[in-house]
């Protein structure tokens, strides 16, 4: 008789003294830690700021782009990347993602220069684009029935969660121990174990013909707005204007549009976009404006720590999301989590710990909530691309968030950040309402 070894949720082994079987719960574990590679560089490389200032020099300006260098592809390729993990099977889309972070975040351990850095954290974004719509796509597959997809997702959110829990105190350790270059080591173990468990998954390409043309204008309107909100640039936002109008025209002309009208058409995808962009907007933010401010006063192991009440919430409330998401749909924890984010942001100037827990659950009910009601909103065949669209406008908000936040005092960016949660979820009460 086989022996069987069982790892709560996460996963499930069927041993035999001929085979190993990697189980449904093992893959969906590989998935997760795709997505868990994105998140944990973004939030280790936060707290190694101070550091890369101090090895590489630059201002406030290099930082940010040390940060939004990788959000700016990672946002400006998600639709593509969506449309392409639909087209050529999501399991292909993922594995060449998850290799491709391992080995960049080893060259970018390596980086000589600041300007070096930036551009090869673009390459970091442009990986991280192809793992996390491929991801979730397969999720999709593997579990067909809804209720299950919920708490799979749930499952999911939970794992990427710990990426977010420990990355702040992983990082603070790893700099006091080898300085900021060791923060992109951590990756390729993680990407090696991901590509093992996920080996085995086939999902089938949907065949559906990609406008390369729109794509393009798609991702360099996204990449030049980008721009113009980080640097403030007028050329740079007349240029995103431009693109904005010819995108327009390319999508009408197209047969194969970068952001398909029946996506977009969805009412509960037109929800989850206007909701993901401003919970991004004050997490990004208030990550970028709180690191700085607790460094003035502590260490990078200390402001780990000091990180917990936000980030510990991300590590496990998902999986009471998932089971909520599983019974009352994705609605009322979306709305309860823009709640919570609007008055995490009104605590984290007069409390701060305050502000992070609540911050953190926040996050942990929105997030998970939302990525399960845009993809089962999505029209049959195309979760790849709604969910690649909702996390495009997802990374917009981070980068605005850390744009935006960053150049003002504290008190004044986290008010903003709470007006636009309020108004998030304000929109989305609403609609519910006149449906």
């Amino acid at each position: 008789m086989p022996r069987r070894w069982t790892h709560p949720i996460l996963l499930e082994f069927h041993v035999s003294p001929e085979t190993v079987t990697i189980s449904r719960a093992s893959r969906l574990f590989g998935l997760s830690l795709g997505y868990f590679l994105v998140l944990l560089d973004t939030t280790v490389l936060t707290v190694a700021l101070p550091d890369l200032r101090a090895s590489l020099g630059g201002g406030i300006a290099g930082l940010q782009w040390a940060v939004t260098g990788y959000t700016v592809t990672f946002a400006a390729l998600l639709p593509t990347a969506g449309a392409v993990s639909d087209r050529f099977g999501a399991h292909r889309v993922f594995a060449a993602g998850v290799a491709a972070f391992g080995l960049v975040s080893l060259l970018s351990a390596a980086a000589p220069t600041l300007p070096v850095l930036v551009v090869l954290r673009a390459v970091l974004g442009a990986a991280g684009a192809l793992c996390l719509p491929s991801s979730l796509a397969i999720i999709t597959r593997l579990y067909a029935v809804p209720a299950a997809r919920g708490r799979a997702l749930g499952a999911w959110a939970a794992i990427t969660g710990c990426a977010l829990a420990a990355g702040p105190v992983v990082g603070g350790l790893l700099v006091s121990a080898g300085g900021w270059r060791a923060v992109f080591l951590v990756n390729v173990p993680v990407a090696l174990v991901s590509l093992v468990l996920v080996r085995d998954i086939r999902v089938p390409a949907t065949g559906r013909a990609i406008d390369w043309r729109a794509q393009f204008v798609a991702c360099a309107f996204l990449a030049v707005l980008t721009d113009a909100i980080v640097d403030r640039r007028a050329v740079s936002a007349i240029a995103a204007a431009a693109l904005a109008a010819i995108m327009v025209v390319v999508e009408r002309r197209s047969a194969s549009p970068a952001v398909p009208g029946a996506v977009i058409a969805e009412p509960g995808v037109r929800r989850g976009l206007i909701a993901g962009a401003a919970v991004n907007f004050a997490l990004s933010g208030g990550l970028f404006v709180l690191t700085l401010s607790l460094q003035r006063h502590l260490g990078p192991v200390a402001t780990g720590l000091a990180f917990l009440p936000l980030t510990l919430p991300t590590a496990f409330n998902p999986l009471v999301t998932g089971r909520l998401v599983a019974r009352f749909g994705s609605r009322p924890p979306v709305l309860a989590g823009l709640t919570l984010l609007t008055l995490g942001c009104l605590a984290a100037t007069p409390v701060p710990w305050l502000g992070m827990l609540l911050i953190g659950f926040g996050v942990s009910f929105s997030l998970p909530a939302l990525v399960t009601g845009v993809v089962q909103a999505a029209p049959e065949g195309m979760a790849g691309v709604a969910s690649g669209l909702l996390n495009a406008v997802r990374q917009v908000g981070a980068t605005l968030g850390v744009a935006v936040m960053g150049g003002l005092a504290g008190g004044t960016a986290f008010a903003i950040a709470a007006a636009l949660c309020l108004a998030a979820g304000l929109t989305l009460a609403s609609s519910g309402r006149r449906s």
